[in-house]
Order: C-alpha cells, then structure tokens, then sequence
C-alpha cells in the first residue's frame, strides 16, 4: 500500500492545489476579487450564515381564516354558475355562512339534480388507490326541504393548506432571490409556519413588504353609470364591488366584480420609465391567451375606463383610448423607481395564494455577527493548537505528518463549502472543529496499529504497510457510522443544525481522503527517501 502511480500521486497534488485556488478568494475583499483575481480561476466566496454576518430572520404564519374566506367565496361563485346551467335551477339565499356555502332550491322537483350538480363541485384531491382513502375538498350536507350546505372536509382543509405552504414558500423564494439575497434559508416551520432568514439583508423593511404583500393583480372594468354616493354606502349595482385607489385622499371605484385579467395571465413585468413624462413605471407582456382576452375587451370597451387592481386597491385607472392588441401595457401610479422595482418584482414572482403574517422578527447586526466570528476562530485556534502540540508529543515525527494533514483537511473543508456555497454558520464552525478532532483520530488508528506490528517484530516498511491496511476498515466503519448520523441530522434538522450536519458530513470526506490517501502519500515518500530500520513511533 506505500507504491503510488505517477497518476495517483498527481491526482491528490491537484486536488490540494485545487483545493487552495478555491480556498485564496475567501482572503480578498470583494474589491480585490474584482480587480485583481483572474476571472479563469474559481473566484466565489464562502456563504456566511445570519448569526455570522447579520441579517433579517422573519418567521411567518399563514393565514387560514383569510385562505378558507376566500376558497368559499370561489365556490360560491362556482355554485351560482352550476345552477344557472341549462335547464335552469331556481335557488335563493345563496350566501356564504359559517364556513360553508349554503343555497335553497325553490322547487322540489328539482332537488335531486340540485344534489346532483352540486356533488360535482366538491372537487376530488386524491383516489382510493391501493388501499387508501378518497379525499374530496368538500361534502355536500343536505338539511332537507331544499336547503344545501357546503363544507370543508377536514382532510381537504388540511391537504389544501398543505400545499398552501408549500406554494407560498416557493413564491417567497422567488421574490427573494430576485431582490439579489445570499442564499436565503426559506423553509417550513410547522404546519402553517414559514421560516426566512437572509443573511447579509441591508433593508429589513423593505425584504417584509416584499414577502408579506399578497400581489393578488387583476384587471377589472370600472362601472361609470354607478352612483358613487350609493356605492360609499353599500349600495352597489349586481355583480359589482366598491375599490379604493391608493391616492391621498383615496378616491372611491366601482368596478365589475369578475376580473378581466388576472396576474396568471402575466409571464413579464420590468421598471421603465415613461416616454413622455419619464416617471417610473411598470411595463408588462400578456401571455398569449391573455392577449387575446385583452384585445377583445379594449376592442369591445373603448372610451371606458378600467381599473388596475393589486390586493384590493386601485392602482390606475386608465381609460380605453384604443384597442391594444400587442398583448403589452404599462402601470403607472405615482411611483418611484424603488416601488416600480419592487412591484416588478411581485408581478414575476407570482402572487401569495395567502395572506402571510408576521409572527416573530428578529434583525441581527453585523456587530453580533463579528463577535460569532471572532469566537469561532478562538475555539477553531484552541482545537488547532491543542491537536498539533498532543499529535507531536504523542507520535513525533508521524504526528508532524498528521498535522500537515490536518492542515490540508482544513483547506479542503473550506474550499468544498466554498464551491458548494454552503451556508457557514456558528454550528457549522463547532462541526469544524470536531472535524479536526475525527481527523486525526484516523491518524491514531493507524499509528497505533503500526506499533503493535513492530512490537510483533515485523521490519519497519512491513509494519507500516501492515498497519494502514489494518487500520483501513476500522476508519472507514467509524466514519460511515458518523456520515449516517450526519444524514439524519440533516433530513430531520433544520437551520443551524443543517449547517452542522453540512459542515460535518465535508469535514468526514475529506478526513478520509487526508487520513487514507495524503499521509499514506507523505509516509510513502518519507519511507522512500530514508528506507528507516525503525519506525519512530
């Protein structure tokens, strides 16, 4: 086991050199990485967490009063069309009342296909495969003499909401990283909970806006025969509703309840500035089956105002001076150039299926983050130091070599966070340092194994050949034990625990190659060179 090729011996001089190269750009300040690094060389930098750098950490809830509100008022609507169906079902007190959608059927004639139609709409969300369960969102509760009750189901609710979260998490993520954030932690915290820590975030305030608006965009025609002082007072003509814009003071619409466009109809929105005036606006490109609903109404509606709509509030009102068939438009609405971005922003991300809320905010100062720093590099020093001197007192000349492997663990350790852009947090630092601990437990292993060949009375290169194939299974026994535990901690962890179990399960790879291959290597060459009678042990 002491020959090495020529190719092998090159393969771990370039990974360590490689190693190296990746490693120098965490030394520069980003200046420097500009100006004076080569851009053909590996120039990222190593990803610090939010108790390193500081940042902004935002734990968010779903709000599912407001999700179901809105799903019923939906279904509702859906009910209304199901029973306007050809032949026609006669039907009052259509409302929404708690928690369920409720209707009463004026003709008993008609109760069966009223049942019938509305069994239809209680939409199915999984089959009874392989032995499970059918789920359905809702059920159809008959109270008698016509009157019918629509309900969640509990496992609807709760398969719904599930993927509420879900959605709402990959709609931040998107907002988020289109805001520039490093590498934003964006995870679920419970079952209606969202985690967002980003690191490094200068503006706390404005990263919550972008979260926390829902961005709910649609288009709607805005009703010019309405009376707005009937409307101010909840009089509203059918099928409408009352709006106010953003203005100061806010000024009253009344626009057709059904939307012309929503924001799915979408798929580009970007800051621009208006030709005539160059104030900052928003310019957006409808798909094409938007772009030919857009068309048709401008064409149907011109010389009529319509309104444009973000969560309820008017942002514009422009009236149809032609129609626009290009499938492209702009929104202007007193902006600055920060808020058309942000808007911009919104409107590529995708609205919130939900509204979200602020339950815990914490913004952690790059002071804090100094000091995390500092103490990690003090218990990193400390490990180092006390290793060095135990493996030199121990193990003399082999402990010189375990300590150039140690070295070399630890540049290999960095340089792979570096390129994997790992997030590096406190935890993470203390997985470093029990990583220099495991690495030159693999270095004890096969020294120890060595003396006890050579107090059998084996030669020298016989007892070190002997004692790393020896010492191989064990090494890699305890390490795959560690990986495994790595994993789990991982999968079920989260946050600062996933950074441990990162930073641990690099540091247990790389162990393995300094420990198994580099002072193999060293050992090799030294036994090369000197051809000992005696190993120093």
């Amino acid at each position: 086991m002491l020959y090495f090729s020529r190719w092998k011996v090159t393969a771990i001089l370039l990974t360590i050199v490689v190693g190296l190269l990746v490693l120098v750009p965490n030394f520069l300040t980003a200046d420097q990485l500009q100006k004076n690094w080569p851009n053909w060389l590996p120039g990222r930098q190593i990803v610090l967490g939010l108790d390193l750098q500081g940042g902004v950490y935002l734990l968010y809830e779903v709000d599912t009063a407001d999700y179901q509100a809105k799903r019923l008022k939906g279904l509702e609507n859906d009910v209304r069309i199901a029973m306007r169906q050809d032949p026609r079902i006669g039907y009052t007190g259509l409302t929404v009342s708690n928690g369920a959608v409720q209707l009463r059927v004026r003709d008993a004639d008609k109760f069966a296909e009223a049942k019938k139609r509305l069994d239809g709409l209680v939409n199915p969300l999984s089959n009874a495969l392989l032995g499970g369960t059918a789920v359905s969102e809702f059920q159809v509760e008959d109270a008698g003499e016509g009157l019918y009750r629509m309900s969640f189901t509990e496992e609807g609710l709760s398969q719904r909401l599930g993927k509420v979260v879900d959605q709402s998490i990959e709609v931040i993520r998107r907002r988020v990283d289109e805001l520039g954030t490093t590498e934003p932690s964006i995870q679920r915290q419970s079952i209606s909970r969202i985690l967002v820590e980003a690191p490094g975030e200068k503006d706390p305030a404005r990263l919550k806006d972008i979260i926390g608006r829902t961005a709910q965009l649609t288009f709607h025609l805005v009703d010019v025969n309405a009376n707005l002082e009937d409307a101010v007072k909840g009089v509203l003509p059918p099928g409408t509703m009352l709006l106010n814009s953003r203005d100061t003071p806010p000024r009253p619409y009344v626009v057709e309840e059904a939307p012309l466009l929503t924001g799915e109809d979408l798929t580009d929105a970007q800051e621009a500035f208006q030709s005539q005036t160059n104030e900052p606006v928003v310019s957006f490109r409808l798909s094409t089956g938007g772009s030919r609903k857009f068309a048709q109404v401008t064409t149907e509606n011109v010389n009529r105002p319509f309104a444009i709509v973000l969560d309820d509030e008017v942002i514009s009102a422009p009236v149809i001076r032609e129609p626009i068939t290009q499938g492209s438009g702009q929104i202007s609405g007193n902006f600055t150039v920060e808020s058309a971005n942000d808007l911009a922003v919104l409107l590529r991300a995708g609205a919130l299926p939900a509204r979200l809320g602020v339950v815990e905010e914490r913004t952690v100062g790059p002071g804090l983050g100094a000091d995390s720093i500092a103490a990690g590099q003090r218990a990193a020093v400390i490990g180092v130091v006390g290793v060095v001197v135990f493996m030199l007192a121990s193990y003399g000349l082999f402990g010189l070599f375990a300590n150039v492997a140690l070295m070399v663990n630890i540049v290999l350790i960095f340089a792979v966070l570096t390129l994997l852009q790992a997030t590096l947090t406190l935890p993470g630092i203390a997985g470093i340092v029990l990583t220099m601990g495991m690495a030159v437990d693999s270095n004890v292993l096969i020294y120890e194994r060595i003396r006890e060949e050579q107090r059998l009375g084996r030669s020298a290169i016989t007892a070190i050949d002997t004692g790393f194939q020896r010492a191989f299974g064990t090494i890699v026994d305890a390490n795959i034990t560690t990986l495994i535990a790595a994993g789990v901690l991982f999968q079920l962890g989260s946050g600062p625990v996933r950074g441990f179990a990162v930073t641990l399960t690099v540091g247990i790879l790389t162990t393995m190659f300094t420990a198994i291959t580099f002072t193999r290597l060293v050992i090799a060459v030294w036994v090369r060179r000197t051809r000992p009678t005696a190993v120093p042990l």
